[in-house]
C-alpha cells in the first residue's frame, strides 16, 4: 500500500524519494501556551520536552498575568495551556474551541472555571508537588523571623539604633495549621525536631499523630497560627474580627496561602491594639498590596512568594509540561 501512494515506481532514484518526502504535507501539530510570565526562566529543560514532542508553543510576554482578552487572543488554536493566574473562565473556553487541557503551572486553581471546564470536556489538571517544600520553608523561616523580631530590630539598626529586642523559642509552642494537605503536612514535619506541639484544623483529613481541632478551638489553642488552605466558597475572610479576637494574646499568625483568607482590617486592629504580637503575610486580599499593615513593624509582607525557589519552579514547570503532553498524547 505503501509503493502504491508513491507518485513514482519503487526503482526511482533516492533523490526522488527525498524529494517527495520533503515535500509531503505535514503532520497534524499540536500548539500550547505558556502563560506564566516567568517559565523557563531558571531551566529549559520543560521546553526541550514540548520540542521532543514536536509541540508548538507560544510564551506570554507581557510581563505579568493576562487578562480575559489577553489569554483569548494568546490561547487562539491552542489544544493546552500551561496556565498561570489569568482567569480562565467561561467566556475564555467558550472562545476556544480547540482547547483539550488546562495545566496550572502551580497548586491554586481559583482562577480556573473547573466545574465548565468539565461540561466542555478540557481536562484540569495542576502541580501540587513542586511548590510543597518551598511554601513549607518559608513558612518556618517566618515563624522563626517574627518570634525573634528580626525585622523589627533590623530595621532600628539601620536607623541608627542599637536596641537588643527580647523574643521567643518556638520550641515548646503550639502550633496550629488551617489546612492540612501536603504544604500542611510538611510543614509539621519540619517543626517537628523544634519541640512543638502541632494541631490542626482541616474537614478533609485525619492524619494519626496531631492533635485535630474544631476552627475556633484551635484558634484559641494555637501560639502559632499558619494558614495552608484554599478560599472558602463564598470568598469572605475564613478569619475575621470575631475568630482572629479568639487567638491567645501575644500570639503570632501567618499566611502563606490565598489572599483573603484574613480579614486585613481586623487584623490590622489586633496588631495595633498589642492582642497580636504579630503577622506574616505572603498574599493579599488585593495585589499588588499596597496598604496601611505596610507601616506596622512587627509585620512581615513578602509579593506572593511561596513558591519561589529554584529548584521547586524548575519541578513545577516539568510537571505542568508532563500534565499536557499525558492529555495530548495518551499511552505515549
Amino acid at each position: 500500500a505503501l509503493w502504491a501512494s508513491l507518485p513514482f515506481p519503487p526503482c526511482a532514484p533516492p533523490s526522488m524519494y527525498f524529494f517527495a518526502l520533503s515535500h509531503a504535507p505535514p503532520a497534524f501539530a499540536m500548539k500550547i501556551a505558556i502563560t506564566t510570565s516567568s517559565f523557563a526562566r531558571y531551566s529549559d529543560e520543560p521546553l526541550k520536552l514540548l520540542e521532543q514532542a514536536g509541540v508548538e508553543y507560544v510564551m506570554n510576554d507581557k510581563g505579568r498575568a493576562l487578562t480575559e482578552e489577553e489569554a483569548i487572543q494568546i490561547l487562539e488554536g491552542c489544544h493546552g495551556v500551561a496556565a498561570g493566574t489569568e482567569p480562565l473562565t467561561k467566556k475564555v473556553m467558550d472562545a476556544l474551541p480547540d482547547l483539550k487541557v488546562i495545566s496550572r503551572c502551580g497548586t491554586g486553581m481559583d482562577n480556573v472555571d473547573r466545574a465548565y471546564a468539565a461540561e466542555k470536556g478540557i481536562e484540569v489538571r495542576n502541580t501540587p508537588d513542586g511548590p510543597t517544600l518551598a511554601v513549607a520553608e518559608l513558612t518556618l523561616g517566618l515563624i522563626l523571623t517574627l518570634l525573634r523580631q528580626v525585622p523589627h530590630q533590623d530595621r532600628e539598626l539601620r536607623s541608627g539604633v542599637w536596641k537588643k529586642r527580647m523574643g521567643n523559642l518556638l520550641h515548646g509552642k503550639n502550633v496550629g495549621i488551617v489546612g492540612f494537605g501536603k504544604i500542611g503536612q510538611a510543614v509539621a514535619h519540619l517543626l517537628e525536631p523544634f519541640g512543638v506541639n502541632v494541631g490542626y484544623h482541616d474537614p478533609f483529613a485525619d492524619v494519626p499523630g496531631y492533635t485535630r481541632l474544631e476552627l475556633d478551638d484551635l484558634m484559641g489553642w494555637a501560639d502559632v497560627i499558619t494558614l495552608h488552605c484554599p478560599k472558602t466558597e463564598n470568598g469572605a475572610p475564613l478569619l475575621d474580627l470575631g475568630r482572629l479576637s479568639l487567638m491567645r494574646p501575644g500570639s503570632i499568625i501567618l499566611n502563606i496561602a490565598r489572599g483573603g483568607l484574613i480579614d486585613e482590617k481586623a487584623l490590622l486592629g489586633l496588631l495595633t491594639a498589642g492582642h497580636l504580637a504579630g503577622a506574616a503575610l505572603d498574599c493579599f486580599t488585593k495585589e499588588p498590596y499596597d496598604g496601611p499593615l505596610k507601616e506596622m513593624d512587627n509585620v512581615i509582607l513578602t509579593p506572593h512568594i511561596g513558591s519561589y525557589a529554584k529548584e521547586a519552579r524548575i519541578i513545577v514547570e516539568t510537571d505542568t509540561i508532563k500534565n499536557l503532553l499525558d492529555v495530548l498524547f495518551p499511552g505515549a
